[in-house]
């Protein structure tokens, strides 16, 4: 079996793989980098979601690397796209005009905007990237972790990557089960956790949230896109929650946060607003008025509440429950798309509108769907420190200062505690947070000293995985554990010894500010501040909360 020998092996090249390697190249170390599909950037693009950001994300509150990234984006956009003269001139440019984001984007763009951050490295060998590759094996020697073994999908051929560190930043957390490392899935207790929005009685590891199989939808007036009619239609067409006051299959939801039932539009706001309050708008990734010949046409991602999969889970069941899950998300998808032309209830009073076409072109798959389903929780680490709920939810801190201040911060974030249904049959938890920081100690296992998280992984607990599951902080989490890797590998220290000793904990937050331009804290007048009061002050794009 054919090895290679890095600094740094990581596994999966999502948002906080590719942050680790750009970190790690940056200081001097060698990299290998695997992804399992041919596409970089995890939610960010092959799983088809722009960015969930906060209210303060084009000021300074990210790091120098994630503003290129975002900057990147839109000279991209610039360079290469017929923008309108209006479009071009917008310094914040939001090409989709989506309300989730200020920077709605087609996945291609920012797949071509990473691998042009990496270039440097992959040209110089630094960094060595393995497309189409699954992790298959760890080889661990006592509580080190000394290789990882994948498995190219395409050729099958096996090589094993062998480093002095090792990241998880797989959507699942794969490499804690493929090695043994101690790890918690799905939902805690509420007697061992204490959080107000815990459940009590015994953890449940198959309480899980919902996935959900996105899909990119063009307009195209006139025109009959009609699918053939999936398998399972009759199915979810018949198929009502508990917890909903309608089919799945509608228009109608229910509020996150209030649980009150509501109703929207697929493309226009009877009222009139402003800004249309539709479906479509929400996650738009392209505006067709931004744009000239040959871009004509509305393209929006479609991730929304009637798309949540939560039937069975994905972690700690057997190969063929989770295929299951996976097979019942991407009908669940299409079979929405089947009523949405076929049975939607239109304002001419007729039904369906065929000219809703699938966009091969823009997922980059032959059908149109993302290539990969969209995972809100993995498995994660037992860690030194387990952020809760007690730690930033306003409610659990009713009375006290803001959130707590961690002295041993990497990074920061903002966004509420957002669950969506799980697997256990529980509705939405949408609760308010303070901004908080990323604490080293929560990315740290409790025994294996050289494996480190860099996705969803990290030591949070179901709840509090609601809020530092999002593109920033993923990016963040991935930035921080890159340079932590490389300030061990410099100074012969390691990830615990760091956060133990006050001096290498000070020299490492400085190579983060100083280096990477990393915020470790939040001013004053916004960390104190519950985030609903900055939804409904800040103006950023996002007067309306659905499905994130």
């Amino acid at each position: 079996m054919p090895e290679l020998r890095t600094d740094v092996v990581i596994v999966g090249g999502g948002l906080g793989g590719v942050a680790a390697a750009l970190a790690a190249a940056s200081l001097g170390r060698s990299v290998a980098l695997t992804e399992e599909t041919d596409w970089l950037g995890g939610q960010l693009t092959a799983q088809g979601v722009p960015p969930d950001e906060h209210a303060w994300i084009e000021g300074p509150w990210s790091s120098d690397s994630y503003r290129r990234l975002r900057n990147g984006i839109r000279d991209y956009y610039r360079r290469a796209y017929p923008l309108t003269a209006t479009a071009r001139a917008e310094e914040l440019l939001n090409p989709g005009r989506g309300l989730v984001s200020r920077l709605c984007h087609e996945p291609t763009v920012a797949v071509a905007v990473l691998t042009e951050l990496l270039a440097p490295y992959l040209s110089s060998g630094r960094i060595r990237l393995f497309l189409r590759h699954e992790p298959v094996a760890v080889h661990s020697d006592g509580d080190r972790v000394s290789g990882v073994e994948v498995r190219g999908l395409g050729t099958g051929v096996a090589t094993t990557l062998l480093g002095a560190y090792v990241v998880d930043a797989t959507e699942l957390g794969d490499l804690l089960e493929l090695g043994a490392v101690e790890h918690i899935v799905g939902a805690e207790s509420q007697d061992d956790t204490g959080e107000l929005h815990a459940l009590p009685g015994a953890p449940n590891p198959l309480d899980q949230q919902a996935i959900t199989w996105c899909l990119a939808l063009e307009h195209r007036p006139g025109e009959d896109h009609t699918i053939d009619r999936p398998a399972s239609y009759d199915f979810w067409r018949g198929y009502q929650a508990d917890f909903l006051p309608d089919p799945q299959l509608s228009l109608a939801d229910v509020d996150p946060a209030t649980l009150v039932r509501r109703e929207l539009p697929l493309f226009v706001d009877p009222v009139g607003e402003a800004i249309p309050r539709s479906r479509w708008c929400y996650r738009r990734i392209r505006s067709a008025d931004q744009f000239t010949d040959p871009i004509a046409t509305d393209v929006t991602l479609v991730n929304w509440p009637q798309t949540d999969y939560w039937l069975e889970p994905l972690l700690g069941v057997d190969a063929a429950t989770r295929q299951r899950a996976l097979d019942g998300s991407r009908e669940l998808s299409l079979s929405y798309l089947y009523w949405l032309q076929t049975e939607l209830p239109r304002p001419d009073g007729g039904t369906g509108d065929p000219s809703l076409r699938l966009c091969p072109e823009v997922m980059g798959t032959a059908d149109g769907l993302a290539k990969y389903v969209y995972v809100r929780e993995s498995r994660r680490i037992l860690a030194d420190l387990t952020v809760t709920e007690q730690h930033i939810g306003v409610d659990a801190r009713a009375g006290l200062d803001g959130p707590v201040q961690f002295p041993d911060s990497v990074g920061i974030g903002a966004y509420r505690i957002d669950l969506h249904p799980s697997t256990a049959g529980r509705t939405f938890v949408d609760v308010d947070s303070h901004p908080f920081q990323i604490p080293l100690g929560a990315l740290l296992p409790q025994r294996v000293d050289n494996l480190l998280p860099a996705n969803k992984n990290i030591g949070t607990t179901h709840i509090t995985n609601g809020c530092y599951r999002l593109h920033p902080v993923e990016w963040a989490i991935g930035e921080a554990v890159g340079a932590l890797i490389a300030f061990c590998l410099a100074g012969n220290h390691t990830p615990r010894s760091v956060r133990a000793d006050a001096v290498a904990l000070a020299d490492y937050q400085r190579l983060l500010t100083d280096r990477f331009g990393v915020p470790l804290a939040w001013p004053e007048p916004v960390r104190t501040r519950p985030l609903a009061q900055a939804h409904e002050t800040e103006s950023y794009g996002r007067p309306l909360a659905l499905s994130r």
